[in-house]
């Protein structure tokens, strides 16, 4: 047994939580990023823009925004690898089996991704440097225990993640306060964790009231986080927070956890706000739902969604309160809210002075 647990430690393969459920989860919505979120902006630009060079075919029938959005299998499995250090063998292996997956997971194919692209990874870091034809080997072993993988479990995964994001979304559908309260909360709360709330909701394929819901809830935390702490953190860290991440905040949440409740009830408040009474929806790439203000990506999804229905004919136009809505949930409320909750939580004394001073 200790021979073992030698060699998976001189083979760099280590079983635990944080570097399969943080580590190679962030690596998914990087991968997610750079290929599916990219070239729906892309697109979308071109569409708005009339720029040619973006909405001409220049592979088949492909655009560059096409193109970068059919490689998402390889784009995640090919960023988890990295994730996992895995050798340049195994590595540049992973590209048929990302692709591979991702096309057997159908709609929930990024889910699929995650996982075969996790065993694959692994198994060929086992037989890396391991024969003296590591050439031949290590891409042999990667290639065939993915996609053998994938025509095992990629279909039932895609399927599973699909009907999760499905019932999600029908019983936001049918529910659009409570589940507007549980969503905006959860999605919040899941980007503000070193975790990836942007992965959870392509893996969910999470569109729709969800995920307007889930826009509502992240925007809340970063937002939030941004403005309640610009006494402590001034502009670097309104932008590090409000346009990065929320994520900054960790370190002060872990030694005081007081410091997330404003701007997760805020989330609280805008979930069913943007459900019930704006209607937000998020009909762009599932990525963005988890995004928040980051990049303003997720506002730059709903209004991509705003396109693509209008183009379809399900929406007559973009119309003023669209875009009401979209700053009061994305920025206005959570920035009062937030700011409100906080001097309440200062006056008891539950955070005080420099509770939320972040390093930067």
């Amino acid at each position: 047994m200790g021979k073992f647990k030698a060699f998976l430690k001189r083979k760099d393969i280590l079983l635990s939580g944080k570097r399969y459920g943080i580590d190679a989860l962030g690596a998914m919505a990087q991968g997610l990023f750079c290929t599916l979120l990219v070239g729906t902006i892309l697109n979308t630009l071109g569409q708005q823009f009339g720029i040619s060079v973006l909405t001409e075919p220049v592979v088949g029938d492909y655009t560059v925004g096409g193109l970068a959005s059919a490689m998402v299998g390889p784009g995640i499995a090919v960023a988890i690898g990295f994730a996992l250090r895995c050798p340049p063998l195994v590595l540049f292996s992973l590209i048929p089996v990302g692709y591979a997956t991702n096309t057997l997971g159908g709609a929930g194919g990024p889910l699929a991704v995650y996982f075969v692209a996790i065993v694959a990874t692994e198994c060929g870091k086992l037989v890396s440097k391991e024969t003296k034809i590591d050439i031949l080997v290590t891409p042999i072993v990667t290639v065939l225990v993915g996609v053998g993988a994938a025509c095992l479990v990629a279909k039932p995964i895609g399927s599973a993640a699909s009907a999760v994001g499905d019932a999600i979304m029908w019983a936001t559908e049918l529910q659009p306060f409570l589940m507007g309260v549980v969503v905006s909360a959860l999605v919040g709360i899941a980007l503000t964790l070193p975790i990836s709330s942007a992965a959870i909701c392509a893996a969910l394929s999470l569109t729709g009231l969800a995920g307007g819901a889930a826009v509502a809830g992240c925007c809340a935390q970063m937002v939030g986080f941004a403005v309640m702490s610009f006494r402590e953190n001034r502009w670097g860290g309104l932008v590090a927070q409000g346009v990065g991440t929320s994520m900054l905040q960790m370190p002060n949440i872990i030694k005081n956890p007081r410091i997330w409740i404003p701007p997760t009830v805020a989330s609280m408040i805008t979930g069913p706000i943007a459900t019930c009474v704006f209607r937000l929806q998020m009909n762009g790439a599932p990525v963005s739902s988890g995004m928040g203000t980051c990049g303003f990506v997720g506002q730059i999804g709903v209004y991509t969604g705003w396109v693509n229905d209008v183009a379809a004919g399900t929406k007559a136009a973009i119309t003023a309160m669209d875009w009401v809505g979209m700053a009061l949930i994305c920025f206005v409320l959570p920035a009062i809210l937030s700011v409100v909750s906080c001097e309440v939580l200062r006056k008891l004394g539950w955070i005080r002075e420099g509770d939320l001073k972040l390093d930067l």
